[in-house]
């Protein structure tokens, strides 16, 4: 059986909701972020999982996946009939620029500004920093407002994994009280009325 390791409110979440959608059987493993306590991501048992000490870490028998992106696409290709990833190569490239657009682009603002508030040690924290971050996510969600639009789900007209990703991602930014549009707030509302989402929630 699939094992899931990870904590509440981090990206961990991402893969819950991934495998209930998916409707997959799983154990889901609480760990804590930097402790090296028994059930901490720096022992030495957590990091021959994820020698990076963070989370989600999925293993599945052999197999063992560490970043919330691939995992997802994993648990997609293990459960084809979901359709939560496009099996035709024309919706399956644009599904996978909006998955790296959202790793590579839309996640980054949120991140800097969550290492700067309370993950890098307090004497390397740069506080204007936070000016530049609300800079960057502002052309971020400029252009997810292009992927998006008023459409129902981000890629053709089936859920995917890259509604999972683009959802959390915004929800994310409300925790930080950046500036979202309506529409995109509507689209991540919608998402988030899922059976799926509610009980991966729980």
């Amino acid at each position: 059986m699939i094992t899931l390791y990870g904590t509440p409110q981090t990206r961990s979440f991402r893969v819950l909701w991934a495998l209930e959608e998916a409707n997959i059987n799983y154990n889901y493993e609480v760990v804590e972020i930097g402790k090296t306590t028994e059930k901490g991501t720096q022992t030495e048992k957590y990091k021959n999982l994820n020698f990076q000490g963070k989370v989600p870490s999925l293993v599945d028998s052999d197999i063992v996946i560490n970043e919330s992106a691939a995992i997802l696409n994993y648990i997609g290709q293990l459960k084809p009939d979901a359709r939560l990833i496009p099996q035709n190569i024309k919706d399956r490239a644009y599904y996978d620029e909006l998955c790296f657009f959202v790793m590579s682009d839309l996640e980054q603002a949120l991140w800097t500004t969550a290492k700067h508030q309370r993950v890098i040690p307090k004497q390397l924290r740069v506080t204007e920093i936070l000016k530049v971050t609300e800079w960057e996510f502002a052309r971020s969600i400029s252009a997810l407002q292009n992927y998006i639009g008023d459409k129902q789900f981000s890629v053709g007209n089936d859920f995917t994994m890259a509604d999972i990703l683009i959802a959390q991602t915004l929800r994310w930014a409300t925790a930080y009280e950046f500036q979202i549009p309506q529409n995109l707030i509507n689209y991540m509302n919608s998402m988030f009325e899922r059976p799926a989402y509610k009980i991966a929630l729980q």
